[in-house]
């Protein structure tokens, strides 16, 4: 029997009887005569939910009063993957979902930057902005699918536009403004935006950036713009030739008038990293996040009216789309516009208690950042209102598990998530019905049919395989963008298997039926046929201080050869000495496999990453391939871009 991982949190009685999820199980049970046992069995109701996902569906939409009253065989009436059909003949529009919830108890945001204080805006003013920004983009002649482009940071006229854009149907996308020209138009010149909003800089790191020059940029490169709505930051005194300003956009305050939109209306467009060629715009539709998102955040955050929800994100990245739906379940969405580190690592525990917050949600490398700065949140701040912190983005180590229970609370519930941008939530995830055991993910999410397979397609347990899912979930993209016979939908996620979701992460579910991701499984180390993911090459590495960050590759080579190399990026004053490396392939040895311990071990400035925190392995193998840097790595796309010269210069000196 394989060793049980330490248990770090486990739930009482008393407290599963509390949570949101048994009482949607004790409404299933009076509705439909199902029982999932006192306290409810979280494998149960999961095993239900894959089983009559009908029925699962029908009631989350009656539960949630998003669509009371459809019966079953009118909730999935065509199951193909691509191509289900949900819900059809309903309407169903996001941002009057979300303003259901209006009261005077809470408020809708609390905004806060590095520059300033927190500061409240109540539900009417929310509303009352979303209904002038609305009238605004009618009067400017937007019409139900034309599309409203946000250049904007993670600040409360991001989330009023794209509520105002989703409540007259028109499809909402967005960038950051540390995204350059170039990387920006690689996304909005697909969608031909009508209208552009966008910010005149912003602030990170205690800088200003001023990005007028680039806004100036997107206007003339973008032909289709009418209308350029300028929000000030930098720069409150000046408006660009031609522009909205922002305060006239929303002068108008109002009731909004929503739009009937059927089920599968498209809500928004967000895009894939786009690391190795032009990203691929994802269309997702209103009534499909508002249900996936309803469930995750009841269900699976415990999240509800009178929380405080947070989640440190771009508007780059999905988990800002996420964040801002948690509107749709009434609780207070915290909006920070910032550093994830400044002015302190501990900057956004210190967030939490300023705030009040209920639910932190970041990412593992910031979790592990405060680790290794010895961090001690618990201590320094009144952090006793947090009852969940969330995390996703990248596997989550063993130690930094540990970390959270020993230096923050030892009594709070750490949800560890895996998703994807492609479905606008998770796949494997968190369930406050069950403990939480070291660097272990506790179990698919409801209605969430995930499975591992292996090479022949053959589910496994115990072992790695290929993460699928089997059947439809109603988030599942509805199409990509400019893909009009669905040919590159398909290539990206039924293939080898049609009909089978293939999402490329390495999952394990162990014989207790928690999950392990051990990364891409297109970046798998592969050697002699042993196959590894990164993330427990990652988990040896990085628990020796002296690395502050390091990617491995595994590199099939033209003649039959297999290299792995692992680059590590030193902490200030270390250096790559033998006793080093003699310590890091010990680690890797010990702690991960003795068949993986690196051919060499190289020392780099630093790691690029994606824009959303995800190294840089498949790139980086395709330069070591010998492929062309321009076809390898799309530039725009990278933190760092000055990072990858290095590689290249790597590949270039090894004859590559």
């Amino acid at each position: 029997m394989p060793e049980q991982p330490d248990v770090l949190w486990r739930p009482t009685p008393e407290s599963i009887r509390a949570t949101r999820v048994a009482a949607f199980a004790a409404w299933v049970t009076e509705r439909r005569g199902v029982s999932f046992g006192d306290p409810v069995d979280y494998d149960t109701l999961w095993r239900w939910s894959v089983e009559h996902l009908d029925q699962f569906w029908a009631d989350i939409a009656e539960w949630t009063g998003v669509l009371p009253g459809v019966p079953d065989d009118q909730v999935l009436t065509d199951r193909s993957m691509p191509g289900a059909v949900w819900f059809p003949g309903t309407t169903v529009n996001f941002a009057e979902q979300v303003f259901r919830n209006v009261t005077d108890a809470h408020p809708a945001l609390i905004v806060v930057a590095e520059d300033t204080a927190p500061v409240e805006v109540s539900w009417t003013t929310l509303r009352g902005q979303v209904g002038a920004f609305a009238a605004t983009l009618r009067r400017l002649g937007v019409q139900p699918g034309d599309r409203v482009a946000g250049y904007l940071p993670n600040v409360p006229e991001a989330v009023v536009a794209f509520l105002g854009a989703a409540s007259i149907g028109a499809v909402w996308s967005s960038c950051a403004p540390d995204f350059g020209t170039r990387a920006v138009l690689d996304r909005f010149a697909q969608i031909e935006p009508t209208v552009l909003v966008a910010v005149d800089g912003y602030r990170f790191n205690g800088r200003d950036y001023d990005r007028r020059d680039v806004v100036a940029e997107l206007r003339a490169a973008l032909p289709t713009v009418r209308t350029t709505v300028s929000v000030p930051r930098l720069f409150p005194d000046e408006l660009p030739d031609g522009a909205l300003a922002w305060a006239e956009a929303v002068a108008d305050e109002q009731q909004p008038e929503f739009a009937e939109l059927p089920f599968d209306h498209p809500l928004w467009i967000v895009y894939s990293s786009g690391t190795t060629g032009l990203p691929k715009g994802i269309v997702h539709g209103h009534g499909g996040v508002v249900l996936e998102q309803r469930k995750q955040a009841a269900l699976h955050m415990d999240v509800g009216v009178g929380d405080r929800f947070f989640w440190y994100a771009s508007t780059a990245w999905i988990m800002w789309n996420i964040a801002t739906s948690a509107l749709l379940t009434g609780a207070t969405v915290v909006v920070y516009d910032g550093a994830p580190t400044y002015p302190s690592v501990d900057v956004q525990f210190e967030l939490a208690a300023r705030t009040g917050m209920t639910f932190l949600g970041t990412s593992p490398g910031y979790l592990g950042a405060c680790e290794k700065a010895g961090e001690r949140p618990g201590e320094r701040h009144d952090l006793s209102a947090i009852r969940l912190i969330g995390v996703t983005g990248s596997p989550l180590p063993s130690s930094t598990f540990r970390w959270v229970y020993d230096a923050v609370r030892d009594d709070v519930f750490l949800g560890s998530l895996s998703g994807g941008t492609d479905v606008a939530t998770g796949f494997i995830g968190s369930a406050p019905l069950l403990p939480v055991t070291v660097g272990e993910l506790q179990r698919p999410m409801l209605a969430v049919a995930a499975a591992a397979w292996d090479e022949d397609g053959r589910p496994v347990v115990g072992e790695l395989g290929e993460l699928v899912v089997t059947e439809p979930m109603p988030s599942m993209p509805l199409y990509f963008w400019n893909d009009p016979d669905g040919t590159r939908y398909r290539e990206s996620y039924f293939e080898p298997w049609p009909g089978v979701w293939r999402h490329g992460d390495w999952l394990e579910i162990t014989e207790r039926g928690t999950c392990v991701i051990t990364g891409r499984s297109d970046s798998t180390l592969n050697r002699g046929g042993v196959r590894m993911g990164t993330a427990d090459i990652y988990a040896a590495v990085e628990s020796i201080p002296a690395v502050l960050d390091s990617v491995v590759l595994g590199v099939e080579l033209p003649d039959g050869g297999y290299w792995m190399p692992l680059f590590v990026q030193l902490a200030p004053g270390e250096e790559l000495t033998d006793d080093l490396q003699a310590r890091l392939k010990k680690a890797i040895r010990e702690q991960a496999s003795p068949r993986h311990v690196p051919d060499e071990i190289i020392a780099v400035p630093g790691v690029p990453h994606t824009r959303t925190g995800k190294r840089l392995e498949v790139p980086l193998k395709r330069l070591f391939q010998g492929i062309d840097p321009a076809k390898a790595v799309n530039t725009g796309a990278v933190d760092d871009a000055s990072l990858v010269e290095h590689y290249v210069r790597l590949a270039k000196d090894r004859g590559v």
